[in-house]
């Protein structure tokens, strides 16, 4: 099944703490693509907080590297995302971003340094109601840190509407991911994406929980060979979160920069 073009991303705009999904399950049989995409773009109006862990396997000249991601979420605007890298070192490598909503807060156990910055404005006008749907752009009721699976993987409204429909796109069936129903999207030839892959065979997968439409599982590669694997290993909607999970203690020596 081939989607049309789904320019829905922006169809419902967020209003802080009063948002519904259009959908609210989808229905026993597999659904069309847009109807996917749909139910997938309401994906964070479906938990008031939430736990994640993501694994990322990426393949290339370095052989495997492993990185683990670990989310914690509590609408609107609180966030804290734990980027490692395990190994021999006693210590991970990690990189922390803690929001609030207001003010972005960093740490890097490699360099000991930290930043805190207020949350970067939006520009103005992105919600103009005479824009065409794929001028249009979505706007999350919590922000998480651009450009990183976390993002892709709560809010994936973009990368269906900018990346997933670009290419020639059906639904393959049902798997379970880490106990849970999901369903499987693939993805030809994608338009939309890095230049290095930007040729007809470069092939995406994807999985959508069933339940909240989060992706649980992001699986690229090129000629048939596997380059990327991002899979969740924890999803938790409406956990029960520590009143310290967005605190940030610096330790003794930590160098803040901004």
């Amino acid at each position: 099944m081939t989607t049309r073009l789904w320019d829905r991303a922006a169809a419902l705009p967020v209003v802080a703490g009063d948002r519904s999904p259009q959908l609210a399950a989808l229905p026993e049989e597999l659904p069309t693509v847009p109807e996917l995409f749909t139910f997938m773009r309401d994906a964070e109006a479906r938990f008031r907080t939430l736990k994640m862990r993501i694994e990322e396997r990426t393949f290339g000249a370095r052989g495997e590297q492993l990185v683990l991601i670990d989310v914690s979420l509590r609408h609107p605007g609180q966030v804290r995302v734990v980027t490692s890298e395990p190994g021999t070192r006693a210590v991970a490598p990690s990189e922390i971003w803690l929001s609030d909503g207001e003010t972005i807060r960093t740490y890097s156990t490699t360099h000991r340094l930290a930043t805190k910055r207020p949350v970067r404005n939006r520009p103005r006008g992105l919600d103009a109601k005479d824009y065409p749907g794929w001028s249009r752009v979505y706007e999350p009721e919590t922000a998480l840190p651009m450009e990183t699976l976390p993002e892709l993987f709560i809010h994936p409204a973009g990368f269906c509407q900018n990346v997933l429909a670009t290419g020639d796109c059906w639904i393959s069936g049902l798997e379970p991911i880490s106990g849970r129903e999901a369903i499987v999207v693939e993805c030809d030839h994608p338009r939309a994406v890095e230049v290095s892959v930007d040729r007809p065979d470069h092939h995406i997968q994807i999985a959508a929980d069933r339940e909240t439409g989060v992706i649980t599982r992001l699986a690229e590669s090129v000629r048939g060979e596997l380059t990327r694997l991002a899979t969740v290993v924890l999803l938790d909607p409406d956990a029960a979160l520590a009143p310290s999970t967005f605190d940030l203690e610096l330790p003794e020596g930590t160098t803040t920069l901004y």
